[in-house]
């Protein structure tokens, strides 16, 4: 029925209304038929109206209640006498409201009101909208009183005495007896009054909203309503004293609570749909505690539990809990984080897992992850997160982003919990010591594994140090564990070294001093020492034997209480490292020529005394002597400079101590950049370079920071500054990428450019700050912003502009944008680079580039036509004012003239002035007044110059060839002009005349004068000279004294100019040049001149040795220019590497150079790849981390038996490639580009993918072969093929209903072309199961790290299989049946695998799921190709396959809302393929079949609104609603119906009442 009218009513409460005269007479003519005397109720009186002269009206009286059917005549009567119908209904409301809460305990007068409200509303006296919403907020507001008048009783009864009739003891214990039974009495019975009337009140509004709810409500009342009973439903025994645990079983719980249910049932009625079913679903009532002994509410809790983990099932990924961070990449990854607190924001921390709720969303929290129990499925997806990066040591940026400290030493400001932390004290602790029990069993394995506890001991100082774990609880857990299972692997003493390497951090030294608990820790930390005596001359076997004695002085020397524990032998042993010392430490001595027991015996002094020891250290560093450096300076000006010795050697410096490296690390930096009393020695610098480097993590310092807080005028000494700015280019580049600090520090290194580029004379600083920034800019690899505060134009000079827009092509081409924030930033960082840049690049260049920023440049106003203009204009003048100061006869005072009195607009055209002065003979040239010039500006004039000469000299190429003068003749008078510049006088900068060539690559000639200049002997012969004194490339191996390069052969007239008190140390005008070659040959291959890229890589490829990050230039490239580049070029690329050093695989080579047809290598090349990855970048199973290890024992039982290699080892052939590439786990500085061992790994792949002179089509068809048939392969290969064990295979006719049933679809299509297995599960130490669903990550993790092209492929393929499975396409199968293979065939691979039951579709679409959790947010656009290519969608089943493979991918868009509607209208096609209006479907398909999937998207569309996990105020967005109602216009009505309230309509759908509603809000 619909109701007549829909006037919204003035509350019952308002005051108007208490003294209108109508409601007096309904109240007497309700207290007349409910058979109440008139104004019974002393609430409801009788009080004149304020005008009182007006008419009172009486309802007629009678003696007995009169009939029921006499009702509506006498409220007729009374109706007639008021003229505001609208005002009356408000009032009979209000009062009918009053009347409930007074009758509800008495049943006739109940019925009563019930049948008055029927016929009230049968005249449109009742407004249900208005009414039912009054009722359950007045209800709420009397339970609130019964409950305040309930206590007060309860309380007031405790002051009642009762009289006594005994004296006595016994009467007084009979009185206070009595005393207590009575007030027990009375609240108990005030408690079972109140819980009866609570009772029949809402037992009786229950009765009346199910009379309402049978009209058409507005869809607030509808929510109104449901809130209200879920509210009741949840909260139905919470009170103080918990009355309901003795009234829960009474009759009138059980009617009320059936009356609730009956409400909830009617109003999520499927056919009513008045409130979405999954309204239930996050209600929350799902989790009631002491539920109620009722069938019908259990009934509900089941219903809701199953239709929640359906729905669940679509917002999470298969095989979920094996995504785990790979640390392959620099990237550091991250899930979305819900809206939080301004005050939370301070510690937000990166959530790089997260804990998926009952409801499938990913979550975290440090009060979530506290919560996790040790032991379960997400406890072991936490740890195994910390101890792959414990084993990998990704960057300790990441480490800093996720780790939180640990309660215990918190301060009581920060007590609360942080969000997206996702790890606790506990799981770290647990992962410290599970790595240092597996490093225990590598020791005793006899395998030389002490760079494997360096690296450990590095990021164990860093975790403890930190304070994320209670270091008084490690200690007790670490002795637990090696007593407990494993008792017999502490052999050595290397946990007496791990700890005596953090003794001095402040929370150890608190531990050992003031904790309570002291003296136990105490003697547990001496209980690990061990005696061992394999090798008493190996520096590692001497250190391990002296370092319990180390251990011992030091607690001895912190507290006197804990002395009683010392080990008096080892206190005794120490003086043996007493008598050493002074026998030989004190003297000076010979750091190259130690033996090893020395060595260990400096290692061990280095633990007791380091103080003497670094002195020691500093004094040979200084022990050469100093000498002046400049023998013609004044007096007044001499220089001292320490003269050279060698650095100190790797190998020796990796043994100090912790404690000693970092006082040493400070003494340096006091002579360094403080005192400088004297110019430091190479020797020195290096030798600080490289403590920096050998413990990344502990060491580490960000410069310009620490040197600021020393003293802020340092930096602007040009002595400290260049020092620190050749340490930061030549040395530490690599090492702050690793760090994340690359950004801030183009940040610091900006301001020093923006202080001097207007600042006349200073280019020597300014040049190499800006090449610092250029190799800065090309080394990011994740998108930036310009400048810290992201506001305003950036300080960029003209120079690094370019090149920021040439990294950020290279950063999306090659890696895709990560988040959606971004990409919206991508257009204000446009504008603030190149605000005050007039460059505009090339058509070629720009086909190169990434669409999304190719379409941001392409229209940009090409202005070169106008800077030609402008000099020509300008023309005659600058030939004037140069023929007066370049003649040879001009005096040097008319310099200063030309200075003071010429005009910018004039200066910036002096260098192209001066070539066309000479006509290719430099001699007409004053070079004397010209160099005075150039250095007496400044530098942003220089860069104008360089810029403007590019510009002319095009110009006038044009113009010569147009007066008929041959090419080559005119290039050789270029080559004589530009021979003055950088040869013969060194004026100009050559690193930014290459790169503002080489950008003007839209003339024809740029890149011949480019390559021209890069291939003449003048510089090729420096090259080879700075290869020459350079040395290593390595320079972290070199041991030989150091040759200081004169300055004017390092830099050249321009730079050296005013700075001969300053001489360089690394810094060479040919090093400048190493980030600009790369950026030569993109322009080359641009430009299709693969010949001549060809000749600069094998003319520079010794030199690009000395590049920091030649590796990740040659994946980058590769990845570029993909498709483009020629077999040829490809490998001439790849020789730029020391092939040697990198793991590539051992048949790698013969596809690259193979002669013949290209030819796609075998099954076996690509298994061989995955498996290396499986082995060396995704994180090794635990015990538990697996579903699929309970069939063939725990994952921790094959680790510790060490069937599986250490990480970064190989077991025989176990890896692909050289024996060589992977000798046990690498350190940082071996591996500075990329990084990591697990980057090296990865990033070797996918240069080999790269490389392979095949089409990407091919390439992803071996992989998916593999993947599709990978559990059947490997069990046919361990155990004997068991794959059909059921007979059932390619074309078989038995649907695969069960797990048994499924596992060969199509496999016999491939079975000719499995790759070979033998020993392949057992190179890798796991299970043919485990292995299997590892290979699938693996494989996913890899074709994220590839070019588009290769995801495209990839989406091809994925639906190639999924249209060929044959029970999918069989549309003679019921629907049963075809949605039971279903579920079966997308099961985790996981749980498949533990009977043997993988089928191709499910591993695809696991495969497609590890993909996207790696994949950039940008890329994710592309993958809607796999559901284009499946459509149309012609079954339920299919459209399942679809929901599976991109539903999950909707809450990762919750933050890119325009992509997030993509791919929801993708798969709402999908829906309206089956469901549409002119759907044809082989089988009916009822639509409760999908509920779902109807679930499913109404939470997706919420959790996208909240913008993070679903609370109880969150609401889709109006625009998504949008998007549904028109997608559902095209569905089947009775599809419509169950999406109805995800629509704009108010009146249908109670989130669009719900948007209408707030809107009003805010407007009044």
């Amino acid at each position: 029925m619909d109701q007549s009218q829909r006037i919204v009513a003035a509350p019952s409460s308002s005051r108007s209304y208490q003294f209108h005269p109508a409601r007096a007479a309904i109240v007497d003519l309700l207290n007349l038929y409910l058979g109440r005397g008139t104004r019974q109720n002393p609430d409801e009186p009788i009080r004149d109206p304020p005008n009182k002269s007006q008419k009172r009206v009486h309802a007629p009286v009678r003696d007995l209640p009169p009939r029921n059917d006499q009702f509506i005549a006498d409220f007729e009567k009374l109706q007639t006498q008021f003229n505001d119908p609208d005002q009356l209904r408000a009032i009979t409301e209000s009062v009918v409201i009053s009347m409930v809460l007074q009758c509800s305990n008495h049943a006739p007068r109940a019925e009563f009101l019930l049948f008055t409200l029927r016929t009230l509303c049968r005249i449109g006296y009742v407004n249900w909208d208005s009414f039912l919403p009054s009722l359950l907020s007045s209800v709420s507001a009397a339970e609130a009183s019964l409950s305040q008048a309930a206590t007060a009783a309860a309380t007031s009864s405790q002051f009642l005495v009762p009289v006594g009739v005994s004296s006595g003891n016994e009467s007084t214990a009979f009185s206070k007896s009595l005393d207590n039974v009575q007030q027990i009495d009375m609240r108990n019975s005030s408690q079972r009054v109140r819980a009866a009337a609570v009772n029949s009140l809402r037992q009786l509004s229950c009765k009346i909203i199910l009379i309402g709810v049978e009209f058409n409500l507005e869809p607030t009342t509808h929510a109104e309503i449901f809130q209200c009973m879920m509210s009741w439903l949840v909260n139905w025994d919470k009170s103080e004293d918990s009355p309901g645990k003795r009234w829960r079983s009474e009759k009138s719980l059980a009617e009320w609570l059936r009356s609730c249910l009956e409400v909830i049932w009617l109003l999520v009625d499927v056919g009513k749909s008045k409130i979405p079913f999954y309204e239930l679903l996050r209600s929350g009532l799902q989790f009631v505690e002491n539920i109620p002994d009722d069938e019908a509410l259990f009934a509900l809790v089941m219903e809701i539990h199953r239709r929640r983990d359906a729905m669940a099932m679509h917002m999470l990924m298969l095989d979920q809990h094996l995504h785990c961070p790979t640390f392959g990449t620099h990237r550091i990854s991250s899930q979305p984080t819900a809206n939080v607190s301004a005050e939370a924001v301070a510690h937000l921390r990166y959530s790089p897992i997260t804990y998926p709720s009952v409801l499938g969303e990913p979550l975290s929290g440090e009060d979530l992850a506290m919560s996790v129990p040790q032991g379960s499925l997400d406890w072991e997806r936490a740890v195994r997160c910390i101890k792959h990066a414990i084993r990998t040591t990704p960057s300790p940026e990441w480490w800093k982003r996720v780790l939180v400290v640990t309660p215990c030493y918190r301060p009581s400001a920060q007590a609360g919990p942080i969000p997206g932390a996702v790890f606790t004290s506990e799981m770290i602790c647990e992962a410290i010591i599970d790595r240092i029990v597996e490093l225990l069993k590598l020791t005793n394995s006899d395998a030389n594994c002490w760079q494997e506890w360096l690296v450990f001991s590095d990021i164990f100082f860093f975790l403890i140090k930190s304070g994320c774990t209670d270091f008084v609880d490690f200690i007790d857990k670490l002795v637990l564990r090696l007593n407990g299972d494993d008792n017999h692997i502490l052999r050595t003493n290397h946990v007496t070294w791990l700890l005596a390497q953090i003794i001095r951090v402040e929370l150890v030294m608190t531990a050992l001093n003031s904790d309570p608990k002291k003296a136990e820790t105490t003697r547990k930390i001496l209980s690990f020492h061990r005696e061992d005596r394999t090798d008493p001359n190996n520096p590692q076997s001497v250190l391990l034997d002296f370092v319990s004695s180390c251990q011992n002085l030091r607690i001895w020397s912190l507290s006197a209480t804990t002395r009683a524990y010392l080990n008096n032998e080892q206190l005794l042993k120490g003086k043996q490292i007493d008598e050493w010392w002074r026998s030989q430490g004190e003297r000076m001595m010979d750091y190259m020529n130690l033996d090893d027991r020395s060595i260990g015996m400096f290692w061990v002094v280095s633990y007791t005394m380091a103080q003497p020891a670094c002195e020691t250290v500093i004094n040979w560093l200084s022990s050469a002597g100093v000498a002046e450096l400049l023998p013609g300076v004044t007096p007044n000006e001499r220089t001292m400079m320490m003269q050279e010795v060698s650095p100190l050697p790797m190998s020796l410096l990796s043994g100090f101590s912790m404690n000693l490296c970092l006082k040493l690390a400070l003494q340096m930096e006091e002579a360094l950049f403080v005192s400088q009393l004297v110019v430091p020695s190479i020797a020195m610098v290096e030798t600080y370079t490289r403590l920096l480097l050998i413990s990344p993590h502990s060491m580490f310092r960000s410069h310009f920071t620490q040197i600021a807080q020393r003293n802020a005028s340092l930096l602007s000494k040009p002595s400290v500054s260049l020092l620190v700015l050749e340490i930061l280019n030549y040395r530490l580049l690599p090492l702050y990428r690793y760090q994340g600090k690359s950004k801030s520090l183009l940040y610091d290194v900006t301001k020093i450019l923006s202080a001097l580029k207007a600042k006349r004379g200073d280019h020597r600083v300014f040049r190499l700050a800006e090449n610092l920034c250029m190799n800065l800019i090309l080394s990011l690899r994740d998108f930036f912003s310009v400048k810290r505060d992201q506001k305003g134009p950036t300080d960029f000079t003209e120079t690094l502009s370019r090149i920021t827009i040439m990294t950020l092509a290279i950063t999306i081409k090659t890696r895709g944008i990560a988040d959606a924030d971004h990409m919206v930033y991508l257009q204000t960082m446009l504008e603030q680079v190149l605000a005050t840049s007039q460059h505009t690049w090339s058509e070629k260049t720009l086909r190169h580039f990434p669409s999304l920023l190719r379409d941001a440049l392409i229209g940009r106003v090409d202005k070169r036509g106008l800077s030609i203009q402008a000099w020509q204009q300008a023309e005659t003048t600058v030939l004037n004012q140069c023929t007066q100061l370049l003649s040879p006869a001009a005096e040097p005072a008319y310099v200063t003239t030309y200075l003071s009195h010429s005009f910018p607009q004039h200066r910036q055209y002096l260098c192209a002035g001066a070539c066309l002065l000479m006509q290719g003979n430099p001699d007409k040239i004053n070079s004397a007044n010209l160099a005075r010039v150039l250095r007496e500006v400044t530098p942003d004039e220089v860069t104008a110059n360089i810029y403007t000469f590019v510009d002319v000299l095009l110009h006038n190429v044009h113009l010569d060839l147009q007066r008929g003068h041959g090419l080559e003749e005119i290039l050789n008078k270029n080559d004589a002009n530009l021979a003055f510049f950088f040869w013969t006088h060194e004026m100009l900068p050559l690193d930014i005349f290459l790169v503002a060539l080489i950008d003007r690559d839209d003339d024809p000639h740029a890149l011949i004068i480019a390559k021209r200049i890069l291939e003449r002997p003048e510089l090729l012969q420096r090259i080879n000279v700075f290869c020459v004194n350079r040395g290593n490339p390595e320079h972290w191996l070199c041991t030989q004294v150091f040759k200081r390069n004169e300055l004017q052969k390092a830099l050249g007239n321009h730079l050296a100019w005013k700075d001969n008190r300053h001489p360089t140390f690394f810094d060479d005008i040919a090093a400048r040049l190493l980030p600009v070659i790369p950026l030569v040959v993109y322009r080359l291959i641009e430009n299709n001149a693969m010949d001549a890229a060809d000749k600069i890589l094998t003319a520079y490829s010794n030199f690009l040795a000395y590049h920091p990050f030649r590796f990740t230039f040659v994946r980058d490239i590769l990845a570029y220019f993909y498709g483009h580049l020629p077999g040829q070029l490809v490998v001439k690329i790849l020789r730029v590497l020391g092939l040697s050093k990198i793991p590539f695989s051992e048949s790698f080579p013969q596809y690259i150079t193979h002669t013949g047809p290209a030819t796609c290598p075998p099954l076996d090349y690509f298994a061989n790849l995955l498996l290396n990855l499986v082995n060396n970048v995704i994180p090794p199973l635990s015990s538990s981390s697996s579903n699929c290890s309970s069939r063939s024992g725990s994952m921790a039982d094959i680790l510790n038996t060490s069937s599986r290699p250490p990480h970064g080892k190989t077991p025989g052939a176990s890896q692909p490639g050289p024996a060589n590439a992977s000798e046990g786990q690498k350190a940082f500085y071996q591996i500075q580009d990329p990084g990591t061992y697990t980057q090296l790994v990865l990033e070797t792949a996918v240069i080999e993918i790269l490389s392979l002179p095949v089409s990407p089509a091919q390439i992803v068809s071996s992989l998916v072969q593999i993947i599709v048939n990978i559990q059947s392969t490997l069990i046919q290969s361990g155990n004997g093929f068991h794959g059909a064990a059921n007979g059932v295979g390619q074309g078989s006719s038995v649907l695969p209903t069960s797990p048994s049933g499924g596992s060969t679809d199509s496999m016999g299509a491939s079975r000719s072309s499995c790759m070979n297995t033998a020993s392949f599960v057992s190179r890798s130490g796991y299970t043919c199961q485990q292995l299997s669903c590892l290979l699938i990550q693996a494989c996913g993790l890899l074709l994220a790290q590839l070019p588009p092209e290769f995801h495209t492929q990839l989406y091809v393929e994925a639906s190639r299989v999924t249209r060929e499975t044959w029970w999918l396409s069989d549309g003679k199968r019921s629907q049963g049946e075809v949605d039971s293979a279903v579920g079966y065939a997308l099961m985790d691979p996981t749980w498949a695998a533990q009977d043997n039951t993988s089928t191709a579709i499910g591993n695809v679409v696991a495969l497609l799921h590890a993909f996207f959790s790696n994949l950039p947010q940008e890329w994710l656009d592309g993958t809607h190709l796999i559901i284009k290519n499946i459509r149309p969608v012609t079954s339920v089943a299919m459209l399942r396959v679809a929901f599976r493979i991109m539903g999950p991918l909707l809450p990762r868009l919750a933050n890119a809302h325009a992509l997030f509607n993509k791919t929801l209208a993708l798969l709402l096609s999908t829906m309206v393929d089956v469901f549409g209006k002119n759907s044809q479907t082989p089988v009916p398909v009822e639509a409760s079949q999908i509920a779902d999937l109807i679930d499913f998207l109404h939470h997706v569309v919420h959790y996208e609104g909240q913008g993070g996990a679903v609370q109880s105020s969150s609401k889709p967005r109006a625009d998504t609603l949008a998007l549904i109602g028109r997608a559902a216009d095209s569905l089947r009505p009775d599809v419509q119906h169950l999406l109805s309230h995800l629509r704009t309509d108010p009146n249908s759908s109670i989130y669009a009442a719900a948007h209408q509603n707030t809107a009003k809000s805010n407007t009044s």
